[in-house]
C-alpha cells in the first residue's frame, strides 16, 4: 500500500473523533444516493471492493496489466493483496483472479513489474520471457522487498524462494520501481525510505541480488510526513531539439496544494547511480493540483516504436479514502495520461494529456468556431447532456474576471471549472458539487497556477459520473478530483463575470462507458 498500517492508522486518527460522529450523522440525516451512480462509466474501478494504489504496470506486448492494492475482503483498507485486471487498449479492462495475496500476516504493498526480456533473471522457461514483479512484503514494524514472477502471461504467479531480496531492517521501506538502464547494462531500483523523505537507488543483473548506489532527498514540499510511491523515467523536451531529462515522482501523504495526499516530482539528470535535482531543494512542482491524484505509476516495455511514458494513479485522498459513498466498491483511477516534458519561462515542466486510446469512447459531437460567449450559452442550454462528456475549448481572454463551464448543473448544485484572471489561476471548485456529506474539507475550491500565453487560454475536461479532470495550458496543469452530485443534476453551463471571453474553438463529445463486467 505506500504506507505502513501504523502510518495509516495515525492518519485515520487525524479526522477527530468528533468529526467522523459529524460525518456519520449528517450522511444518515440526508437522503442517502444510489451509489451506483457514482460507478464511473470509463474510469477504472473494481468490481466490488477497496483499491488504492496502482502498481506492477507492465506491457508484455498484447497486454497491458494493472495491478492494485486491494483487499478481498472488503471495502476498507486491510488484507492488502495486488488485484489484477489485463487491456488491449488502456480502456477496456478485464479482471482476473487475485495476482498476488497477503499470506502469514505479511501484507502485498505496492510495487512494479517488468518483461524480463533477456531472462537475466533465470524465471523464463521453454524461451518464455517471464514477467517480473517486485513488491513491499509488509509486517508489523518491518517492509521488505520480494520478487514473484510469472511465465503465463501473469495469470499464475510464484513467489522467488530467495525472498525477501532486500531487507534493510526498517519499518518504512518500500513501494520499489525497477527498470532496465541501458547505458549500464543493469536493472536499477527505486524504493523510498518514507519518514526519512529519502528514495534509495539500487542495482542488480538479475533481479535478486540488488547492490545500493545512492540515494536523493529530502527535497521539495515542505511539511511531507512522509515520501512513497517513487517513480523515475526519461523524456525528451518537446521544444528543444535532442534535450532529455529524467523525472522522478513521488507521493506525500499529506499537505498536498488541495490538503491532503498528493503527487510531488522533480526534473533532473540521472547517471545510473544517482539523482541530481535542476531545481532548487526547496521548490516544488506538483504533478496534479486537486484533491484525487495519488500514488502514479507508468507502464513499463512501452514498444520504442510508441515512445510515450503513459501514467495513471489512484483518483481518491487519504483525508477520506474511507468514507467515499459508493457499494459494493470503493476507490478508481485517473484516465490513463501520456506525459511529456515542456521548456517553459519558469524551466523545464511535465505536461500530462488523455492518452490517445480514449478517443476511441467518443461518440455524439457538437462544436462551435469562433463563435461568442451567447453562442455557447445558447448551444449547451440546448442539449441534455449525459453523465460522460469530454469538453475541449480555447478561449480568447477580453479583460475577463472570472469565467468557465459549470458541469452537472442543478437547480442549486454544479461544479465549476474556470479561470480567475485576479489571481491567474485555474480551479475547480465542487464547493456545491452536491449534498453528499465527507468530512468538512472535501467541499472546496482548488487553484492552480496558470501563465496565459497571447491572451488564450484551452481547458479541457473529461467529465465522468463522479469525478472531473481538467487538462488546462496545453497539459502544463492539471486538477483532478471527485464529485457527488445528484443524479438529477444533469446539466452543463457556461458563466462569466465581467467581459465573457470569445470562443475560438470548443468541441463537446459524450464519452460511451467501457463494456467491462460492472
Amino acid at each position: 500500500m505506500c504506507r505502513s498500517i501504523a502510518w495509516f492508522l495515525i492518519k485515520a486518527c487525524t479526522c477527530s473523533l468528533v468529526f467522523c460522529i459529524q460525518s456519520l450523522a449528517a450522511a444518515s440525516a440526508q437522503e442517502q444516493p444510489n451509489s451506483t451512480i457514482y460507478r464511473p462509466a470509463f474510469h477504472f474501478s473494481p468490481e466490488r471492493n477497496w483499491i488504492n494504489d496502482p502498481a506492477g504496470l507492465v506491457f508484455d506486448g498484447s497486454e497491458y496489466h494493472l495491478f492494485n492494492q486491494y483487499n478481498p475482503f472488503g471495502d476498507q483498507w486491510g488484507h492488502m493483496s495486488w488485484s489484477h485486471s489485463v487491456s488491449k487498449d488502456l480502456v477496456t479492462w478485464k479482471e482476473l483472479p487475485i495476482a498476488l495475496k497477503e499470506e502469514n500476516g505479511i501484507g502485498i504493498f505496492t510495487g512494479s513489474a517488468v518483461l524480463d526480456a533477456g531472462n537475466t533473471s533465470g524465471f523464463g522457461k521453454s524461451g518464455i520471457a517471464p514477467l517480473v514483479a517486485i513488491y513491499t512484503g509488509n509486517s508489523t514494524g518491518l517492509q521488505t522487498q520480494n520478487v514473484a514472477y510469472s511465465i503465463d502471461r501473469g495469470r499464475t504467479w510464484a513467489r522467488y524462494g530467495g525472498n525477501p531480496v532486500l531487507d534493510l531492517h526498517e519499518s518504512d521501506f518500500r513501494d520499489p520501481m525497477i527498470f532496465w538502464h541501458e547505458p549500464a547494462k543493469r536493472w536499477v531500483m527505486v524504493a523510498a525510505l518514507a519518514l526519512k523523505h529519502k528514495v534509495l537507488f539500487f542495482s542488480s543483473p538479475d533481479l535478486k541480488t540488488w547492490t545500493k548506489l545512492g540515494e536523493f532527498g529530502p527535497a521539495g514540499a515542505n511539511g511531507a510526513p512522509n515520501w512513497e510511491c517513487p517513480n523515475l523515467f526519461q523524456l525528451p523536451v518537446a521544444n528543444v531539439a535532442g534535450q532529455k531529462k529524467w523525472v522522478l515522482a513521488l507521493g506525500i501523504g499529506d499537505n498536498g496544494p488541495a490538503g491532503g495526499s498528493a503527487t510531488q516530482y522533480f526534473i533532473g539528470e540521472f547517471d545510473g547511480t544517482k539523482f541530481i535535482d535542476d531545481n532548487p531543494v526547496n521548490q516544488t512542482l506538483w504533478v496534479d493540483y486537486g484533491s484525487d491524484f495519488y500514488a502514479a505509476q507508468t507502464w513499463s516495455n512501452i514498444p520504442a516504436s510508441d515512445g510515450r511514458r503513459i501514467a495513471i494513479a489512484w483518483m481518491d485522498n487519504w483525508r477520506y479514502a474511507d468514507k467515499l459513498p459508493t457499494s459494493p466498491w470503493r476507490g478508481q483511477l485517473t484516465s490513463p495520461r501520456t506525459l511529456g516534458l515542456l521548456q517553459t519561462k519558469q524551466g523545464i515542466r511535465l505536461t500530462q494529456v488523455p492518452a490517445k486510446e480514449m478517443e476511441v469512447l467518443r461518440e455524439e459531437h457538437v462544436q462551435l468556431r469562433n463563435a461568442t460567449w451567447a453562442d455557447a450559452e445558447s448551444m449547451l442550454s440546448r442539449h441534455e447532456w449525459p453523465e460522460a462528456l469530454e469538453i475541449d475549448a480555447e478561449l480568447q481572454l477580453q479583460d475577463s474576471q472570472d469565467f468557465g463551464f459549470v458541469v452537472r448543473k442543478g437547480d442549486s448544485y454544479g461544479t465549476r471549472v474556470g479561470y480567475d484572471a485576479t489571481w491567474s489561476d485555474v480551479y475547480v471548485d465542487r464547493s456545491h458539487s452536491g449534498d453528499v456529506v465527507i468530512g468538512p474539507t472535501f467541499a472546496a475550491r482548488h487553484e492552480a497556477p496558470i501563465a496565459i500565453q497571447g491572451g488564450r487560454i484551452r481547458l479541457h475536461i473529461l467529465l465522468d459520473r463522479s469525478s472531473v479532470e481538467v487538462f488546462a495550458d496545453n497539459g502544463l496543469v492539471t486538477i483532478t478530483d471527485l464529485i457527488y452530485r445528484r443524479s438529477l443534476d444533469k446539466g452543463l453551463a457556461v458563466y462569466a463575470k465581467g467581459k465573457p471571453p470569445s470562443v475560438i474553438w470548443m468541441d463537446i463529445w459524450t464519452l460511451k462507458g467501457w463494456t467491462g463486467q460492472h
